[in-house]
């Protein structure tokens, strides 16, 4: 009877840690798909892998870069199992077909088109920490580096980003 009591304390906890978590989880998995649906179906995966695994989660300190592996997994599992629909740009091109018109928020656009240009390992700890709202201890965590090399590449990150939004970064301190 205790141990039923508490495992129900232990399942509600995490369900608990789960519902303060998901908001960030969802903005994680939108970012990496940039479809609204397919977020809320990769979050609502990694959420039921979380609840199968939870015994694996030892310290609940660790459970926000525990989710977000589980979400880049899952992200990558999609792919697996989806083939996507392929599109004819020339067809679309000859119907001056609206979806290829400048988006609204251009400005948005162009930072996103150049943050997709930053290399893997400029682009992940900056969206860890921007978006994600990381520490860089959590990041160093996370991506298995030094604190050392997570500022390394942040510096670097928001640099090349300045300078693919075309500012001039020839004044800048040197690293």
């Amino acid at each position: 009877m205790k141990d039923q009591i508490g495992g129900n304390q232990k399942r509600a906890r995490f369900q608990a840690l789960c519902q303060s978590l998901r908001p960030d989880l969802l903005r994680f998995a939108f970012w990496l798909s940039r479809d609204r649906t397919l977020a809320e179906d990769v979050v609502q995966e990694t959420m039921l892998r979380a609840w199968k695994a939870q015994d694996s989660l030892l310290d609940e300190a660790a459970a926000k870069p525990w989710f977000l592996t589980i979400i880049r997994r899952e992200y990558a599992r999609t792919f697996e199992r989806k083939r996507l629909i392929t599109v004819d740009v020339d067809e679309l091109v000859a119907r001056e077909e609206p979806m290829l018109a400048a988006a609204e928020e251009q400005n948005l656009a162009e930072m996103r088109a150049a943050l997709f240009k930053l290399p893997d390992e400029y682009r992940e700890p900056l969206v860890l920490q921007v978006l994600m709202g990381l520490s860089t201890a959590e990041i160093a965590r996370e991506l298995d580096l030094s604190g050392a090399a997570v500022l390394t590449r942040l510096f670097r990150a928001r640099k090349r980003l300045r300078a693919l939004c075309g500012e001039d970064t020839s004044m800048d301190p040197e690293e």
